[in-house]
């Protein structure tokens, strides 16, 4: 059995356009859940935001980067962690924080401001705790990665269709309103079903090295959601609010993960087993926690409605 760091899965340049397609309507489907009083939102919760935000792309990051070093796993297996954590997050997180009887207007302020801030942070923190890992970052230089060349791919599948999806949501409410639950759901089900297809398609891979990476994946699930929990709760946000932090800093795109390592990586092994694998677990993690949240009113909850409003 090859090492992990010296295989490439297969998914064909065809396959790869349609997932391609599928993140973009994806992202589609949050832009038209999305209102520009969300925005505004901001202004009226401006500590939440700013906590929410500075725990996903600047402390998450450097947590799994501590955490590939403490594991000391493999090169790919540690960039597909780090690629993982500088991922913004999708709409899930704003079902699961609704299930969690979380601040979902905070959840989707969140979603909406990190998906456009991811398009610029994103490629530069990933190239930053990529190019600074020790064994990482000699494979991250053999592949040359061009963090420009990324970010425009990021601005492709995240970017345009984001603001288009805005556009149609101001400019068509109406039909915005009647569309968006199925454009959800249609884009949801189409993006989990090419990580299934990408599984499938290579198999016995995912069955040789996954138990390589399955207790890295929920650690480090784990350690995302604590992640988000701790920040919201030392810097003093009411429970109503660090539930919708912890999910939103838990829930990662790992289907964006995923489209990259196929785009600029070639499929690297350690890094694709470690996006197909988070896909799930993220989505089953998160569901757990929002149902256990769920069975009790968070406290707060009286005096915060309003913002939910």
């Amino acid at each position: 059995m090859l090492p992990v760091d010296e295989i490439r899965l297969n998914f064909n340049p065809a396959s790869l356009a349609v997932l391609n397609a599928v993140l973009a309507f994806l992202m589609f489907g949050i832009a038209l859940d999305t209102r520009m009083d969300d925005f505004k939102r901001v202004a009226r919760m401006p500590w939440a935001m700013t906590v929410g935000i500075a725990a996903q792309f600047l402390v998450l990051p450097a947590v799994t980067y501590g955490l590939t070093l403490m594991l000391n796993v493999g090169p790919s297996i540690a960039l597909g962690m780090i690629l993982v954590a500088c991922c913004p997050p999708g709409n899930v997180s704003n079902i699961l924080t609704h299930r969690a009887r979380g601040n979902v207007a905070l959840s989707v302020s969140m979603t909406a401001i990190s998906n456009a801030v991811a398009i610029v942070v994103m490629p530069l923190n990933f190239a930053f705790w990529g190019g600074m890992h020790p064994t990482a970052s000699t494979l991250l230089k053999s592949i040359s990665l061009d963090p420009l060349e990324m970010a425009i791919h990021i601005i492709l599948i995240i970017g345009v269709p984001f603001v288009l999806g805005l556009w149609c949501s101001h400019r068509f409410p109406t039909a915005t309103q009647r569309c968006k639950k199925g454009v959800r759901i249609f884009s949801f089900v189409a993006l989990i079903a090419f990580i299934i297809g990408a599984i499938a398609g290579n198999w016995q891979f995912f069955v040789d090295y996954i138990g390589l990476v399955l207790l890295a994946v929920v650690l480090h699930d784990t350690l995302a959601f604590a992640t988000g929990y701790l920040c919201a709760r030392a810097t003093g946000l009411a429970d109503y609010e660090r539930r919708a932090v912890t999910i939103e800093v838990g829930i990662r795109n790992a289907g964006l993960g995923l489209v990259l390592v196929f785009s600029f990586f070639g499929g690297l092994g350690g890094m694709a087993v470690v996006a197909g694998v988070w896909g799930f677990w993220d989505i089953i993690a998160g569901l757990a926690l929002a149902s256990w949240w769920g069975r009790k009113n968070p406290k707060g909850l009286p005096t915060m409605q309003g913002a939910q409003a």
